[in-house]
């Protein structure tokens, strides 16, 4: 998609996407379509230093926990309106991997996946240690009963999140410069980029609006605690939609978190008694989308049009070359 009809095909699936709170009232489904919008832009945030940049990040979830703490803190300390709480969670989480990013993005591959999750676990146990954060009993936030508002606001940050990485990762030069350091990140070097600043930007930008989803989660959901905003869990859905999907690619998360936000509610439906058994399901998910999509979903349906329009296109070429 480029230019005008990019813009207006995003534009109408956003303003159809937003028609769906005003119509479908009911409380239950406007959780689940909530829940579903969230995960989506935690699987598109997440693909920024995966599927751009090539750094599998296994701690993306404390950017999502640092801004539903903080907004959290300062709705319930300071008084502070929610929007504002949100946003500061935001500014927070984006202050987090700056200082963060600073030292791990030094590191490469296995080792820089390990320093992040290190960094997740870390402070999921700050989390559960320090009295201003209610330790393990975590925090209850006043209740704000408005399911349709909720909707509403989860859809206005995730879209505007879309759009913005699809304008800095698709329409302009830093997108390429990011898949330049994922190629080859010594020969970027070589041709006059910056990988450093490059990688903490693309880490920062990652890190803001997971922080502000984080910060509306909190304030939706009422009550937080390490486990539910600092878990392992957090990152590694993402992970699963976003390599399901296909990396890279904007559209593929946003495919990977839609299909298994409905295989994770189905499975918490029915079979509830078998918990383990939803993690063994996670990780063969990752290896078998691996193994048989290595281009994740959205990638195997592109390459496969890719390839029926070079065929056509030799065909043709074929018969005008016969006559």
């Amino acid at each position: 998609m480029r230019g005008r009809p990019a813009w207006m095909w995003i534009l109408l699936v956003i303003a159809a996407v937003g028609a769906v709170p005003a119509v479908m009232t009911d409380p239950f489904f406007l959780r689940l379509f909530t829940e579903a919008l969230m995960w989506i832009g935690l699987a598109i945030t997440w693909d920024v230093m995966a599927g751009y940049t090539g750094y599998l990040n296994f701690g993306h979830g404390v950017f999502f926990g640092v801004g539903a703490y903080t907004a959290a803190l300062l709705i319930i300390r300071a008084g502070m309106p929610f929007g504002l709480a949100a946003a500061l969670g935001g500014l927070v989480a984006g202050v987090v991997a700056l200082v963060s990013g600073w030292p791990t993005l030094r590191l490469r591959g296995a080792y820089f996946a390990i320093g992040t999750w290190a960094l997740n676990r870390a402070v999921g146990q700050l989390a559960l240690v320090l009295e201003i954060t209610g330790g393990p009993d975590g925090m209850r936030l006043p209740p704000f009963l408005r399911p349709q508002f909720f909707a509403w606001v989860m859809l206005a940050v995730v879209g505007a999140t879309f759009l913005a990485l699809w304008l800095l990762l698709e329409q302009a030069p830093f997108g390429l410069k990011l898949k330049a350091i994922r190629e080859d990140e010594s020969g970027s070097l070589a041709i006059g980029l910056n990988p450093a600043r490059l990688k903490l930007q693309a880490f920062v930008l990652s890190a803001v609006p997971a922080g502000i989803i984080g910060g509306v989660y909190a304030y939706w959901i009422t009550f937080i605690d390490p486990s539910s905003t600092l878990g392992d869990l957090i990152t590694d859905q993402a992970v699963v939609m976003a390599i399901f999907g296909g990396l890279g690619t904007l559209i593929g998360p946003v495919i990977g978190a839609i299909v298994f936000f409905a295989f994770k509610t189905y499975f918490w439906a029915y079979l509830s008694d078998y918990q383990v058994l939803y993690l063994i399901i996670l990780g063969l998910a990752i290896a078998a989308t691996v193994f048989f999509l290595p281009d994740g979903f959205w990638g195997a349906v592109t390459n496969r049009l890719e390839g029926r329009r070079a065929l056509r296109k030799g065909l043709s070429l074929g018969e005008a070359a016969g006559t």
